[in-house]
């Protein structure tokens, strides 16, 4: 049971660090107009999808999770 209640406590502090960094990157001009993020707007209707933002997140935490497993 204790090794639960530790997986328990580092899942509640990864998704709290994730909302931390939510909070921050929605502030950060650019991130999230990057070339490459669809955005359609007809009438009443919008559409957006962030496909540029997306591959340069998923670069960054591809390059920092292969540095963090390098030990």
């Amino acid at each position: 049971m204790i090794d639960l209640g530790r997986l328990l406590i580092v899942l509640g502090l990864a998704v709290a660090a994730l909302g931390v960094v939510l909070v921050v990157f929605g502030r950060v001009p650019g991130l999230g107009r990057l070339p490459g993020d669809l955005y359609v707007q007809r009438g009443n209707w919008a559409f957006y999808f962030p496909l540029g933002t997306s591959i340069v997140l998923s670069v960054v935490l591809t390059l920092v999770l292969w540095l963090i497993g390098r030990r």
